[in-house]
């Protein structure tokens, strides 16, 4: 064990640990989701390229001596590439507005630099946590940049696999292009359409989405850091905040922006509730897809029966043979999750007080919870079920042929009034459409036939 102290007094560290006493101290206080910040790769990652920024924005204007910055800056790189994950120990939600996660990122970052300069770890008199690591800033100006820069890497994370769903809808939008089905609203029969037209608009509908994210990703690129406490500035050598938001843009090769104003940007959580929004919208889409993908495979024999998705796994432990549609469920849930992180982070925004926002480590792990989810919930509805459906072809136009909605197709050549006694005889004698039509002498059978064969008119598409 070693010795180290703080303003409540003394206390004994593992002489292992790269944290220290701050950490010690919030490890103790703060047991209660049992995820440690480390969990959270991009945000140890955020906290590495931030440090490192920070002092190479010191060194140039001459605040860190060569002696202290070399050491300092390639513990910002392990940092920052994973080497110390572990070391990053205090719970994800906690108290203090995220100072706890920033000292623990200074007191690894400090004892790191101490052991590459040849010292040993608690020797700060050569390299301080504080007086060296944290030069040039506070907790107010850093955990929120380092949020922003987290859910940056997540969210270009996350549209790679949108991207691969939305393609997977795409191409079955294709495959499924000439194979005719009766559209549905409130659950009752519409018009003809095509199962590739249903698909596709899927596809279309996770564009937009993406579209939206990287909205998202242009208003989290204006960041406070060089603000320090309240956005004043205090403590920051002139030209500090230009030149540690040059230096990170460069080292995370993504342009950020300083905000004009930095005591607003310093108090203002709203970039994160419009993110939060955005997942959100993402998540509902998700959800209302994974819906119609449950409906349209219901059955196999006393449900809607359409498509087919790949079977998954056995789905009752009582009932043989049967199977369930697994991996829209999961991502059913992922949507309820994010929903409910959505309302923390308005809670968490809405309760900030004057200069600061005291919440923004809920705000932190709703968000980084929620693009994970998502992530790994695109990935599995993509690989596990979009590319391997099935449609159930001659099922499809056997409906189409027999539903009442297909009158809607033939009222211009029959007329409103005509097609409407067609549905009504149908619907009560249990005839096809067809059979109505061609028993009232309204249309010949090459005439209906005909306009059933016309899959563009019929669907739109010519």
């Amino acid at each position: 064990m070693r010795l180290e102290h703080d303003l409540l007094g003394e206390l004994e560290v593992p002489d292992e640990a790269y944290w220290g006493v701050h950490t010690a101290r919030a490890v103790e206080n703060f047991g209660i989701s049992g995820v440690p910040i480390g969990h959270y790769r991009s945000l140890v990652r955020a906290l590495g390229y931030i440090k490192e920024a920070s002092a190479m924005a010191n060194f140039e204007l001459g605040e860190l001596s060569d002696e202290i910055f070399k050491p300092l800056r390639a513990a910002c790189v392990e940092v920052r590439d994973g080497a110390f994950d572990t070391e990053f120990v205090v719970d994800a939600i906690q108290g203090g507005a995220g100072t706890s996660t920033n000292m623990n990122a200074n007191e690894v970052i400090a004892n790191r630099a101490l052991e590459l300069a040849g010292s040993h770890k608690g020797d700060y008199e050569l390299i301080h946590p504080l007086n060296h690591v944290n030069m040039s800033q506070s907790t107010n100006d850093v955990y929120p940049t380092a949020i922003k820069v987290a859910l940056i890497i997540e969210i270009l994370a996350l549209l790679d696999e949108l991207d691969r769903l939305r393609l997977a809808f795409a191409s079955k939008g294709v495959e499924f292009a000439s194979v005719i089905k009766m559209g549905r609203t409130q659950l009752q029969d519409a018009v003809p359409m095509t199962l590739g037209q249903e698909f596709a608009a899927y596809g279309v509908t996770i564009a937009e989405d993406e579209a939206r994210l990287r909205e998202a990703i242009r208003l989290l690129s204006e960041i406070n850091l060089g603000g320090t406490a309240i956005g004043t500035q205090l403590n920051t050598p002139k030209g500090y905040a230009e030149a540690v938001c040059k230096h990170l843009s460069n080292l995370c090769d993504h342009e950020f922006i300083v905000a004009e104003n930095l005591i607003e940007a310093t108090q203002d959580t709203g970039v994160f509730v419009t993110a939060s929004s955005v997942l959100k919208r993402l998540a509902i889409k998700l959800s209302k897809i994974s819906n119609d993908l449950r409906l349209l495979s219901s059955g196999p024999r006393a449900g809607f029966g359409e498509i087919n998705l790949p079977p998954r796994q056995a789905g009752s432990s009582i009932m043989p043979g049967k199977v369930n549609p697994v991996i829209p469920e999961v991502v059913n849930q992922i949507a309820f999750t994010v929903i409910g992180n959505d309302t923390t982070v308005s809670m968490a925004s809405e309760a900030g007080q004057l200069e600061l926002n005291a919440f923004e480590p809920i705000i932190a792990r709703s968000l980084l919870m929620s693009i994970t989810y998502l992530r790994r919930g695109c990935k599995v509805l993509t690989d596990f079920c979009v590319t391997g459906i099935t449609a159930n072809v001659d099922f499809l136009r056997r409906t189409v042929e027999h539903s009442i909605g297909l009158v809607t197709a033939i009222s211009p050549r029959i007329g409103y009034e005509n097609a409407t006694a067609v549905a009504k005889r149908a619907q009560e004698t249990g005839q096809s459409v067809r059979q109505v039509v061609i028993e009232m002498g309204l249309l010949s059978a090459a005439e209906f036939d005909q306009i059933l064969g016309d899959i563009d008119r019929l669907t739109g598409r010519g």
